[in-house]
C-alpha cells in the first residue's frame, strides 16, 4: 500500500521551489516561531484516494491520490490598504502549473522532480484548473488547481 504522508510532503515541497513560497498542508502556513505567513502563499488539500489505477495490469501496489491546491493572494506586508489581486493569484497558479511541465527537450518524463520517497513512482500527472474565490472583505483572492497523480510501487531489489 502507498502511504499518502510521502506524497503530499513531496508534493508540498515541489510547490513550495516552483513558486517560492510557503505552502501549508490544510491550513495557512507557519513561519518558524508558529505564526501565519502573510500571503501570498498556497495551501495543499490531500482529496481523493483510488486504490485501482482501472488497468488490467492493475496488481494493487497502485494508487491515484487528488490533490487541490489554493494559491491564495493577498495584501502586501506593510502596505496600508493594499489588496491581494488577481495577478498575483494567477502569478502562483501559473507556476503550480509547471508540477505537470514535461521537459522542453521531448524527453520522456517530467520536467520537475516530485520526490515521494523511495520504492514508489509517479508515473502520469495530471492537473486542471479549478476556478478561485475572491474576498473583497479581506482583500484576498485565489486560483485553484486539482491535481492527480498516478503512483506505483516498485517492487524490492
Amino acid at each position: 500500500m502507498i502511504e499518502r504522508l510521502p506524497v503530499t510532503a513531496g508534493l508540498q515541497a515541489l510547490l513550495a521551489t516552483l513558486t517560492g513560497r510557503p505552502v501549508g498542508r490544510r491550513t495557512v502556513p507557519l513561519d518558524a516561531a508558529g505564526r501565519a505567513v502573510p500571503p501570498p502563499y498556497t495551501i495543499l488539500y490531500p482529496l481523493d484516494r483510488a486504490d485501482d489505477t482501472n488497468t488490467v495490469a492493475d496488481n494493487q501496489t497502485a494508487a491515484v491520490f487528488d490533490y487541490q491546491a489554493t494559491f491564495v493572494s493577498g495584501p502586501l506586508p506593510g502596505v496600508p490598504n493594499s489588496r491581494g489581486g488577481d495577478e498575483q493569484a494567477q502569478w502562483l497558479a501559473d507556476r503550480g502549473w509547471k508540477v505537470v511541465a514535461r521537459p522542453a527537450d521531448g524527453s520522456p518524463g517530467y520536467a520537475h522532480t516530485l520526490n515521494i520517497g523511495d520504492g514508489v513512482t509517479c508515473w502520469r500527472r495530471e492537473a486542471r484548473e479549478a476556478g478561485g474565490t475572491d474576498n473583497a472583505e479581506d482583500a484576498i483572492i485565489t486560483s485553484v488547481i486539482r491535481y492527480r497523480l498516478f503512483l506505483e510501487e516498485q517492487p524490492a531489489a
